[in-house]
């Protein structure tokens, strides 16, 4: 099984046993140790695939923070030609990384259930 999720602006693939490193969020300052992203765009399986419009609904996936890590450097150059104006200064984003441990799809709605059942 395996979902495409979206948080900080990204969107990962993601299946059970991964580990992503996400933007940190505001939230995550807290000493959590489980993670919760409920912005769910598409959910596989062996069976088939749903597509959410914009989300799918009901889904879910739950996953374990290992560690707060920081990105790759970024340089960031400004210069203004014929002028001697010339600034280098740097950015290395906050990252969070996180183990994925479960993926639940949506649960089939009342009006499949009943028209199998009867």
């Amino acid at each position: 099984m395996y979902a495409v999720i979206e948080t900080g602006g990204k969107q990962y693939r993601v299946q059970p046993g991964d580990v992503i490193d996400v933007e940190k969020t505001p939230v995550s300052g807290k000493k959590i140790k489980k993670v919760k992203f409920d912005r769910i765009l598409l959910v596989g399986d062996d069976k088939g695939t749903k597509v959410g419009v914009p989300t799918v609904e009901g889904a879910s996936v739950t996953g374990t923070l290992m560690d707060e890590v920081r990105g790759p450097k970024i340089k960031v150059f400004k210069m203004k030609r014929r002028k001697g104006y010339r600034r280098l200064t740097g950015h290395r984003q906050d990252l969070l990384r996180v183990r994925i441990d479960k993926i639940e799809a949506a649960p089939a709605s009342k009006a499949k259930a009943e028209k199998k059942e009867g």
